[in-house]
């Protein structure tokens, strides 16, 4: 129940139990509301206060959260942040929202660890397109969840029994420094390039588990340049960083889908650590495959992105610069000789 005073919105939730994990610990949940909506929030028991000019739709999101706690789901920072998200641009929750953020089918991705939810309408966009398609393509920049994504999807397909083995590479490009001149074996070498990878599957299985897959092949990180004269069937298939693959890997790679398999492509565009001079393999594919059946291309942008809410802005600002530069490069190009 929600009444208006003066000051702002009032809302009283029945249940005492839910309303203390909808607060979250030592008040956690209500401060990231706080946060990223610009409302202050004031509890006792299961009534709550709200203040400030979002004060309504900051209301809307705490009952709809409750509301999700009412259906047995929990209520966590991504949840809190998801939901924020999909406030239509005036900054209310509007009608079908909640049943989008939280539909009775649920895009939730259920693995050993965790359960990941998407959060922005383009994840969405984007795990429905790993779950429909044969080969996705997730083009934006860092922090989007382009891997993350495609990691929970393949470790749900593995544990459903939908694929036998799943597959993790990218391209090992020098960004900086030179792989010769870091200690220690090729593997050792080559390991920090898949850091990321390791830290998505930890994050969605147990260590245990993860490594005996990893003793059984049936979980395999390894550089693009191993996947040459493979079939890959019956799979998950990542190549994560494809924006530093070549036309001909890129080819190669493609051309490495079995029967069974299911691949994902991530990169970003504004990323590129190829020598100057060679063309990217990713965006060579995107005019290639466009329109191909079976092939799904889903773009994120800063708006999307799930890391600390600076990183947004910093890409938001490079994109700035960036077509800033374009556009003195274009009156340079366009200026007439002089005489």
């Amino acid at each position: 129940m929600a009444t208006t005073a003066a000051t702002g919105t009032r809302l009283t939730l029945p249940d005492n139990r839910l309303a203390a994990q909808l607060v979250g610990a030592h008040g956690a949940h209500l401060a990231q509301v706080e946060q990223l909506m610009g409302v202050r929030i004031a509890h006792r028991g299961n009534e709550f206060t709200i203040t400030g000019e979002a004060a309504d739709a900051a209301h809307d999101v705490l009952r709809a959260l409750y509301e999700r706690l009412e259906a047995g789901r929990g209520v966590d920072m991504g949840a809190i942040d998801g939901l924020i998200r999909l406030r239509g641009d005036d900054g209310e929750v509007r009608p079908g929202d909640q049943a989008e953020m939280f539909p009775p089918e649920s895009l939730e991705i259920r693995t050993r660890k965790k359960t990941m939810e998407p959060r922005t309408e383009a994840q969405r966009a984007y795990v429905r397109s790993l779950l429909s398609h044969e080969l996705t393509f997730g083009i934006g920049p860092a922090g989007t969840g382009k891997t993350y994504i495609a990691v929970a999807v393949a470790v749900s397909k593995f544990i459903s029994g939908e694929v036998d083995r799943i597959i993790l590479t990218r391209p090992a490009v020098e960004a900086g420094e030179k792989l010769g001149f870091l200690p220690g074996t090729q593997d050792e070498k080559v390991d920090p390039y898949m850091q990321p990878l390791y830290d998505a599957l930890n994050d969605f299985l147990p260590g245990k588990q993860l490594q005996k897959l990893r003793e059984d092949k049936r979980v395999e990180i390894a550089p693009l340049a191993f996947m040459r004269g493979r079939t890959l069937s019956n799979a998950f298939v990542i190549l994560d960083e494809a924006q530093n693959t070549t036309t001909m890997q890129m080819k190669m790679f493609l051309t490495r889908l079995g029967q069974g398999s299911v691949m994902a492509i991530t990169g970003d565009r504004s990323q590129v650590d190829l020598p100057r001079g060679v063309q990217s393999g990713l965006r060579d594919a995107e005019g290639i495959l466009r329109g191909v059946e079976g092939v799904g291309f889903n773009y994120f942008t800063a708006q999307d992105v799930v890391r600390h809410p600076l990183v947004a802005r910093i890409i938001d600002a490079y994109d700035a610069d960036d077509a800033k530069r374009e556009a003195a490069r274009n009156v340079h190009r366009d200026a007439p000789d002089r005489p």
